[in-house]
Parts: C-alpha cells; sequence; structure tokens
C-alpha cells in the first residue's frame, strides 16, 4: 500500500500563486508515475499534470505554461506550482501514484481545495 498526504491548497485572488505538495509514504518501491487530478463541482475529475520517473511531463492544455509540475524521488514527493491562477481552477485537486509491481495500482490522496476568487 501506499499512502499519499496532500498539502499546500487554500485561497487565493485571481493572478495569484499557490504550491501543491504531496508525500507518499509506505510500499513507494516501483513508483512510476506521480501527478495531479482535479475535480470541480459537477464536473469529471481531468488530468491536470504528470510526471514520469524518467522526468517527461504532460500538461492538460487549460494550465501549460501556467503550472509545473516537479517532483523529489529521494523524498517521494511530487509539487505542483501553479501561478496564474484562474478562477475557473477552482477545484479540489488529488494527488495520484502509479506503483508498478506484478500490475500497475493508482493510489490517491484525500484532495486538496484550491479555490481561486475572482
Amino acid at each position: 500500500q501506499v499512502q499519499l498526504v496532500e498539502s499546500g491548497g487554500g485561497l487565493v485572488q485571481a493572478g495569484g500563486s499557490l504550491r501543491l505538495s504531496c508525500v507518499a509514504s509506505g510500499r513507494t518501491d516501483s513508483i512510476t508515475a506521480m501527478g495531479w487530478y482535479r475535480q470541480a463541482p459537477g464536473k469529471q475529475r481531468e488530468l491536470v499534470s504528470v510526471m514520469s520517473s524518467g522526468g517527461s511531463t504532460n500538461y492538460a492544455d487549460s494550465v501549460k505554461g501556467r503550472f509545473t509540475i516537479s517532483r523529489n524521488n529521494a523524498k517521494n514527493t511530487v509539487y505542483l506550482q501553479m501561478n496564474t491562477l484562474k478562477p475557473e481552477d477552482t477545484a479540489v485537486y488529488y494527488c495520484n501514484v502509479r506503483r508498478f509491481s506484478a500490475y500497475p495500482v493508482d493510489y490517491w490522496g484525500q484532495g486538496t481545495q484550491v479555490t481561486v476568487s475572482s
């Protein structure tokens, strides 16, 4: 099992910045991808950004150029730096970690609320 603890959410004005952190513990061996998803009220959960163990990244079009994902493998931590926040970025943000043993298994954090006021 992998446990994920997120931090860094909050309330910010449009144009502001926040940094999310997610620390993984437990069976952290064989972790491959680490990333972030978000879910706004009434909408489906969507990918925000993901980083592979090799460092390759993927971003949702809506956050490209504003958000930056990074990870510290020694600390089993993934970060999401969010700049130039917009009201439409308001959502619960979930950390996601994929661990590959005999097959891939996804683990999710409890979610952290990000609210951007206009």
